[in-house]
């Protein structure tokens, strides 16, 4: 079978404990706890799409991109069904999530060739409109959830005049900065999950003041191996002051604090390294130096 380049699950040994916590998330069957750690026992189960990364609480889990066997979504379906329906659903949600809807026909024609009953919300001939229906999710980080319905909390008056933005440079996203650019050079820095910021109401005035920034998105971004050594050039090529990694309260988002240690682990110059996590409606949860 000829291999490709893709983004893939890479699993650090060292740091795995054989805990376990990744199989569950890992519907596919990609992972196997096999003489005490975690392995990928293929890649044609693996889609790349990190909803392991985080579960494990070691950090032992992360995405690259390197040659490896197309992703085979039927002999996947072939691992899901033996696991029963609620294992089969999650699976469908999981593609759906993600917008893999090339993956997603494969799995449901699947299924309808080995005559196994569909999920009742992937009947419908329109998958169009269900995908609008409010449908419980399988991974947290994408979750439906309304806060529309519940107590207002209290807005900071102002004047009406128009609030300024605090942003001092471009580009933002993690693949597109250069991590010695001036603006980094000897600078505070923020590294932040996209979400971040329509999260926190404050986010520019408390936060972002001051400050450099690169967003992104460990669960979505490819080829995340580039955003170690970025990260790596700002604490001994921009000899940046310190770095703020600011993420939201889901699993998957964690990923990229563990981004932001590995690339400690591997620099020569040491930088203070703060973590703030923040809940979905904008609250900080916790703040802490790492």
């Amino acid at each position: 079978m000829k291999k490709r380049k893709r983004a893939i699950i890479k699993i650090d040994e060292e740091k795995c404990n054989g805990c376990g916590l990744c199989i569950p998330n890992c519907p596919e069957g990609a992972l196997q706890i096999i003489d005490g750690k975690a392995r990928l026992i293929s890649d044609l189960f693996c889609d790349g799409l990190g909803a392991c990364i985080g579960h494990c609480p070691q950090g032992a889990i992360e995405i690259e991109e390197r040659d490896a066997a197309p992703y085979d979504e039927k002999k996947v379906m072939g691992n899901i069904v033996k696991q029963g329906k609620n294992v089969g659903r999650a699976h469908l949600m999981h593609l759906k999530e993600h917008n893999q809807r090339e993956y997603l026909k494969q799995a449901i024609d699947f299924l309808k060739e080995n005559n196994i009953e569909l999920p009742a919300e992937f009947k419908e001939a329109d998958m169009g409109q269900s995908a609008h229906k409010h449908i419980p999710s399988g991974c947290p980080g994408a979750k439906m959830v309304d806060f529309s319905k519940q107590q207002e909390r209290p807005v900071e008056e102002t004047s009406g005049a128009r609030v300024a933005s605090q942003l001092r440079q471009w580009p933002i996203q993690l693949h597109l900065i250069m991590p010695t650019a001036p603006y980094y050079q000897g600078k505070d820095v923020l590294l932040v999950a996209d979400c971040v910021a329509y999260a926190l109401g404050g986010f520019h005035s408390d936060y972002l003041k001051g400050k450099s920034i690169a967003i992104a998105c460990p669960k979505l971004d490819e080829g995340q191996e580039i955003y170690i050594e970025k990260i790596k050039s700002w604490f001994e090529d921009a000899k940046i002051n310190t770095l703020t990694v600011m993420i939201m309260q889901v699993p998957c988002c964690s990923g990229l604090l563990h981004l932001a240690k590995q690339a400690l682990e591997n620099s020569k110059r040491k930088v203070p390294v703060k973590s703030v996590v923040v809940s979905l409606q904008g609250e900080i949860l916790s703040e802490e130096w790492v």
